[in-house]
């Protein structure tokens, strides 16, 4: 598969993953304000971790859901960063 091929199915899936994320959170906090059935926690940093670490972060900061859990607040933004360092060091490393 040609690199560019690569990297336009790459931006798909990352802006897919980040807009399913992004209203998974919003999901939840409704569902937390109805006391209703939940999205687990795993679930959520999950998606986060596939992928949809830039969506779960715009989730936490607009739904204002999960700001006050660790996990959430640190694990997020440590989980962006990680992507970045990788994808900078993958980018680093592929011959164009």
């Amino acid at each position: 598969m040609p690199y560019q091929d690569f990297l336009h199915i790459a931006l798909i899936y990352l802006a897919a993953i980040n807009v399913v994320t992004f209203f998974m959170y919003g999901i939840d906090k409704v569902k937390a304000k109805r006391s209703k059935w939940r999205i687990s926690e795993a679930a959520l940093l999950w998606m986060a971790v596939i992928g949809g670490s830039i969506g779960a972060w715009l989730g936490i900061k607009i739904w204002h859901h999960k700001t006050m859990h660790k996990k959430f607040k640190y694990g997020v933004p440590a989980i962006i960063i990680l992507q970045i360092a990788i994808i900078v060091y993958l980018i680093t490393k592929v011959e164009l």
